[in-house]
């Protein structure tokens, strides 16, 4: 069968790339086309954008490349039609994915699955009603949404377990590399790490990694070294970080995460892959109007915590620094606490262990694409 697939973020790439695998070894015949990443590439198929020609974030920056956005929209639909896909899928990335999905419903027979669905049990609760006019199946990945889809909504949805547990274990089941060996392949040095997870897009990086790189260096016993986005430019971290000589790893997150004593990082997969890596950490995400943010945040956003970790944990198992509240001292405070006091340290490794457990067992890509699979089959008997 024929998948046409669209991404807008390296998490995204990551994702989906598995989510392809599995299909193929369920689908002998199985050829992709994809808005994605390089990580889909190597799976195979063709790409016909990358997403770092897509990910936009912030209100001036879509603001400012509208034109491209809407081309790349209508480029889109284009391809899609032209192709005729026997299913389209698409991965998270809402504010594109969603107006594909009204255009394709609308003018085509070609089902729409979507793969780790809308956030939408945060904030914009009303784009329901395109999900369940244009939308006609989707997987889940993360446990509490079913209660909200199909408990609240009414809409019903598919919990395949969450791909993130399959990513981690997969790694820390091959992964050999002792502490010495890493820092010494990495040119780094032997003291203990605190690893700097600013997010994947450029906006992201340039609000918290200057901040992030504060309050970390005031541990003078501890080396900082940044985690790279695959899709950002080495030079537009040395840009951001100024004269800070700070090692930047690019495609060595994981390995990162697993010798380092604790992290600092910018909500997101992240602080998921973080917590079943076992690393204590901060959510620090900063935003340039941080009191209207956190106004909002108390106001309008639908949850309490913006951390997956916690969201998924209902509870506040790490500190989330958020808008107005993320100052270089409050991450100061924080990484003393995750550093020194083991009682701080030790609760909040429990509390990682209640999120592994909720989430279940790994093999996500591989229970969506059999699901995928069944129903278009199914499908195709009508």
């Amino acid at each position: 069968m024929k998948y046409y697939l669209i991404v807008g973020e390296a998490s995204g790439d990551l994702h989906a790339s598995h989510l392809m695998a599995a299909l193929k070894e369920e689908d002998a015949e199985a050829t992709f086309r994809f808005f994605g990443g390089d990580l889909m590439a190597a799976v195979g198929g063709t790409m016909v954008k990358h997403y770092r020609e897509l990910a936009y974030m912030g209100f001036i920056p879509v603001l400012l490349h509208l034109h491209t956005i809407f081309a790349n929209m209508r480029r889109c639909k284009q391809d899609i039609v032209e192709w005729n896909p026997d299913v389209l899928i698409l991965v998270d990335y809402p504010g594109f994915n969603l107006n594909i999905a009204q255009y394709i419903h609308a003018h085509t027979r070609i089902p729409v699955y979507y793969y780790i669905s809308p956030k939408i049990w945060a904030w914009k609760e009303y784009r329901i009603k395109n999900i369940k006019r244009d939308v006609d199946a989707l997987f889940s990945i993360l446990p509490f949404e079913v209660e909200f889809f199909e408990g609240k909504h009414g809409y019903p949805i598919h919990y395949v377990g969450n791909p993130t547990m399959d990513e981690v274990t997969a790694f820390r089941s091959a992964y050999t590399e002792d502490f010495e060996t890493f820092t010494h392949a990495n040119d780094l040095s032997t003291r203990p790490i605190i690893a700097l997870l600013a997010g994947s897009r450029k906006q992201e990086i340039k609000d918290n990694l200057p901040d992030m790189i504060r309050a970390a260096s005031a541990f003078l016993n501890h080396q900082l070294v940044v985690a790279g986005a695959p899709a950002i430019a080495p030079a537009y971290y040395r840009q951001v970080m100024g004269n800070a000589q700070i090692p930047i790893l690019f495609g060595k997150t994981y390995p990162l995460l697993s010798h380092a004593e604790a992290a600092l990082v910018t909500s997101g997969t992240a602080t998921l892959e973080t917590a079943l890596l076992r690393v204590p950490q901060a959510v620090c995400y900063h935003t340039p109007i941080g009191k209207v943010i956190a106004f909002l945040k108390r106001h309008i956003l639908k949850v309490k915590y913006i951390s997956l970790v916690n969201l998924i944990a209902d509870a506040e198992v790490v500190k989330e620094l958020v808008a107005d509240s993320m100052t270089v001292e409050g991450m100061k405070a924080e990484l003393n606490a995750l550093l020194n006091d083991t009682t701080y340290r030790n609760q909040m490794l429990e509390g990682y262990e209640r999120v592994a457990s909720r989430l279940g067992e790994a093999g996500a890509p591989r229970r969506a694409a059999r699901e995928m699979i069944r129903q278009l089959k199914q499908r195709r008997q009508r």
